[in-house]
This record gives C-alpha cells, sequence and structure tokens, in this order.
C-alpha cells in the first residue's frame, strides 16, 4: 500500500517537472529566454503561477503542437490550484478591516 503512495508521489512529481518545462518553453516562444526565465523564478520565489500556467498551455499548443483542448487538459492542473487561491484573496481583500 505504501509503495502505491510513493508511486503516486514520484507520478505526481514528474507531471510536474514536464509541466514547468511546457511553460517554460511556451513562454520561451513567445516572449523570449529571459522572460521565461522571469516566470519560473517568479514561480518559485513569490508562488505566482499564472505565467507559467498560461505558459504551459501555449508551450503544449504551440511548441508541442497539440490540439487547444489537449493542451488546456495538460494546463488544467495548474488552474484547479490558481483559481481558489486568487478567489480566496479577493474574499479576504474585500473583508478586511484595514
Amino acid at each position: 500500500m505504501a509503495a502505491l503512495g510513493v508511486f503516486g508521489f514520484i507520478l505526481f512529481l514528474g507531471v510536474g517537472i514536464v509541466q514547468i518545462y511546457a511553460g517554460f518553453l511556451g513562454i520561451e516562444y513567445h516572449l523570449g529566454y529571459w522572460w521565461a526565465v522571469a516566470a519560473i523564478g517568479a514561480s518559485f520565489l513569490l508562488r505566482i503561477m499564472l505565467p507559467l500556467t498560461i505558459g504551459t498551455f501555449f508551450g503544449a499548443m504551440d511548441v508541442w503542437g497539440w490540439p487547444w483542448y489537449g493542451a488546456a487538459a495538460f494546463a488544467a492542473p495548474g488552474l484547479l490550484f490558481i483559481i481558489p487561491a486568487m478567489t480566496t484573496a479577493a474574499i479576504s481583500s474585500v473583508f478586511s478591516r484595514n
């Protein structure tokens, strides 16, 4: 049973690395190398994942030649984590007493 959990973790980590690579390629293809490096830095240092998720979509679609629906399905796990975080941040800013 524990081996299944380890396998799932390794699979999840592998998919994440491939998504980061696809995001880098997509941003590099459209904006250039330094913007891609900045997006990777922002995702790791500042936890800003939206540019890298968009880059993942365009990397899969434009660089790898996938159809748009396949690229969207590949980038969707990143959006599943971004949307709740953005919603929580928006709601907390509305209800803060500052």
